[in-house]
Order: C-alpha cells, then structure tokens, then sequence
C-alpha cells in the first residue's frame, strides 16, 4: 500500500530504542485559529484491471522517481514532472473503491516532498551547519473510522554538540482530519508541540 500526498510517505514501525525516553522539555500551544485545509489522497488498492506485477512496477516507478531528491529538496522541475507522472500513473490502479481508513491508519515516513512548509525546514538544515532534521513522519489514526480520523506530523531534529542525536528534539504538529470525497480530506489543525529528550 502507499500513499500519495503532496507529500510521499512510505510504511515504517517506530520500535527504536527511543521509545523509554521522557521529555525533559516540553513545549505545547493550541492553535489559536483552526485553519482548515484540503488534502488530497490516494491509497492505491489493487484492483481487477491491474496485475499484481503492473500494480508493483508502478509503486517501484515511483520510488526510483524519488530518489536521490533529498525528501524533495533538491528536486529539478523534470525530475517534480517525472514523480508526478508516476503518481498519477500509481492512482489509475484504484478505480473505484472508497478511501478505506484501516489502510491509512498507522506511521508513514517521509521519501518526497513538495510541500512548501517541509521544504523550508529541509533548507533550513542544508544551509545551517547547527541543525540538523531527522526523520519525519506522518501518524494517522482512523482505525475503525469510516469518515475521519487524527493525523500528527512528526519532525525529529537535533542541534550538533547542543542536542545529539539520542537527545535529540521532536515537533509535533497535531489535526483532525474528515474525508469530503474519496480522493480528498479536510484538516483542521490543533496542535503543535514541541519536546526535547532526554535519554537518562
């Protein structure tokens, strides 16, 4: 199964050693306003028209389209081309079935990016030598909904000789999120936060 947002994600399981560590900072602030926003997406089922081989060549275009893009940031106007046409090629394998939830509910990691509010973080870490941005993730909750659910954009970053990689920081940006059609969801967000850990 993948997903096809405006940002390209990828399944993984977080079971790292991570996972006993306390904050030893934290930061939270609600939203003041919620902004609501459409988001497109696709979960590519195999249907009847395509073969398992075709549906699995055209998830392995994708990911060779991705490549070497740096999660989108350096990525030249003909390579954005190529990913797209390779998305849009992915999403023809799903017909005719509504968005099921149960499949986009769990971790996905980031590959490819062409979201601007992403892109200026990775830029950020490629211009600054003291920051560095880690893995990013998006979580989505929704098993057993039918028509929303929860999702919360994870960054993990760290600041060399300040904060090292196992006391790294995490942002956490949190909303709720509704299907309107069976391409595209609304979000309205609520949250973000901010934690610094502490492995001891």
């Amino acid at each position: 199964m993948n997903v096809a947002l405006s940002t390209f994600l990828y399944p993984v399981s977080l079971s790292r050693g991570r996972s006993k560590s306390k904050p030893d900072l934290n930061y939270s602030r609600k939203l003041s306003t919620h902004k609501k926003f459409s988001c497109s997406v696709t979960l590519a089922t195999q249907t009847a028209q395509v073969s398992g081989f075709d549906l699995e060549n055209k998830k392995h275009d994708v990911l060779r389209a991705v490549q070497d893009t740096q999660r989108g940031l350096v990525a030249s106007a003909d390579q954005r081309s190529t990913i797209e046409e390779a998305l849009v090629s992915l999403e023809g394998c799903n017909i005719g079935p509504p968005m099921d939830l149960d499949q986009l509910d769990g971790t996905w990691r980031l590959q490819y990016t062409s979201a601007s509010d992403v892109l200026v973080l990775l830029e950020s870490a490629a211009r600054l030598p003291f920051f560095q941005v880690g893995q990013i993730f998006q979580k989505f909750e929704c098993r057993d909904q039918s028509n929303r659910g929860v999702v919360r954009n994870v960054v993990q970053w760290s600041i060399p000789k300040l904060l090292e990689e196992q006391e790294g920081a995490t942002l956490l940006v949190s909303a709720k999120f509704d299907v309107v059609s069976m391409r595209n969801i609304y979000l309205q967000f609520e949250e973000v936060s901010f934690s610094i850990l502490d492995e001891t």
